[in-house]
């Protein structure tokens, strides 16, 4: 169970406050709720390109990392489809200096000429680097039109195409900040030993005087039921041939989401899944095979990739594969199969809230989904979960109507 205080700011801020008093350090967790999805189809790229600008200087405070190392603390940041997340760890304290950093950026970013071209450089190059000349760096490119054909998730968090980045002009970057980084569509979570009194004091000293300006609208076009199998192959210098089986699943606020979690874990979590022991060790067609959910917040993707073993045709996998697929279908899962990737699940969970960092992070989410407190009530969604659940999820899922597949051929010339 986790304890936390939840307080709004008359700007629209929200404030999530997680006391834990067995650490000296403290964490400041700011979400906003933007992601890629929130861009124009014409100009994609803009959220993650404003995680770096947002370490380029505020109006204040020229160097943003600076301050912060000199009080012994980290931060860093992180751009998806669905938002954009910004944290700092550091002693407890010291906590004033996150909180006059995150306001002052929050209040008015220092947008220069120099520091645009500075981050748009950054961002060109990791595009380049990261996605464009990397071996099977540009699958989310090609894997996210294929799958989507109107929902904004046929882009990936770097954006379509570098040109948008290139193209970014002064009067974009003013906008998208204006639009999306206001108190009103923010999530603030402070984490660490203090009481609460003290953080409703420095919250409100730091960031009660910033206009709270309107949350945006979200009207996103939403995408259609998928009625027909898909397919790509691309050719490309890489190791070995790869395949990614993507299927529709529920958004994240969807009991249907969880079923989907489970059965991807059933399939593909470890060397104990139903695709790693038939596949890999009995049968011998591929290298290595995962299965995993995005976790978006709109309707999402169940992925099923991996690579073939030399001499293993996609033909001879796609059977393979399917033929795995079919028997979930076929038959209810076993109660004892379902307790073993409970516990796992459960295993996972309680790791993962050992950090005070990840707690704080979790907490923003659920905030953002509806409610922080759904964080102490997901355990009883997955305890509810049946053989039965998982057996009806499976038959809508793996469905050839709801699959887009993604093939990468290796070229001969791959070495």
């Amino acid at each position: 169970m986790i304890t936390f205080d939840r307080f709004t700011l008359p700007n629209g801020l929200t404030v999530l406050f997680l006391k834990d008093i067995t650490t000296p350090m403290a964490v400041v967790n700011t979400l906003y709720d933007v992601g890629a999805r929130d861009e124009s189809e014409d100009k994609t790229g803009f959220a993650h390109l404003f995680e770096h600008l947002m370490f380029g200087g505020s109006v204040n405070i020229s160097d943003f990392d600076a301050p912060l190392q000199m009080a012994g603390g980290e931060s860093n940041a992180f751009t998806s489809n669905d938002i954009t997340n910004y944290y700092d760890v550091l002693p407890a304290k010291n906590i004033e200096t996150a909180l006059w950093l995150e306001s002052d950026r929050m209040l008015s970013l220092a947008f220069t000429p120099k520091s645009l071209e500075v981050q748009r450089n950054v961002v060109i190059e990791e595009f380049k680097q990261r996605y464009l000349n990397q071996p099977y760096g540009d699958v989310w490119l090609q894997l996210r039109p294929l799958a989507y054909h109107k929902h904004p998730y046929k882009w990936a968090t770097i954006g379509k195409e570098v040109r948008h980045i290139e193209e970014a002009t002064m009067e974009d970057v003013r906008g998208f900040f204006s639009k999306h980084y206001v108190p009103s569509n923010a999530i603030l979570c402070i984490a660490g030993n203090f009481e609460l009194d003290e953080i409703k004091r420095l919250v409100e000293k730091w960031y009660g005087d910033i206009p709270g300006g309107k949350k945006p609208a979200r009207i996103l076009t939403a995408e259609p039921v998928q009625e027909e199998y898909r397919e790509k192959t691309i050719e490309r210098k890489v190791p070995a041939h790869a395949f990614y089986y993507a299927f529709k699943m529920p958004e994240r606020r969807n009991e249907g989401y969880y079923m989907a979690d489970v059965l991807s874990d059933a399939l593909g979590r470890d060397k104990s899944s139903r695709l790693y022991v038939s596949l890999k060790k009995e049968q011998q067609l591929v290298s290595d095979i995962n299965a995993y959910i995005t976790g978006s917040l709109d309707d999402g993707l169940l992925m099923i990739s991996g690579k073939l073993n030399d001499g293993i045709s996609f033909e001879e996998l796609d059977r393979a594969l399917w033929n795995e697929l079919e028997k979930l279908k076929a038959h209810p899962m076993h109660e004892s199969e379902l307790q073993r990737l409970m516990i796992k699940i459960k295993t996972a969970r309680e790791f993962q809230e050992q950090g005070l960092l990840n707690r704080a992070m979790s907490l923003c989410l659920f905030e953002l989904l509806g409610d922080a407190e759904g964080i102490n009530l997901e355990h009883k969604i997955y305890d509810s979960i049946q053989p039965e659940h998982l057996h009806e999820t499976a038959i809508h899922l793996f469905r050839k109507e709801n699959c887009s597949l993604l093939k990468i051929k290796a070229t001969n010339d791959a070495e």
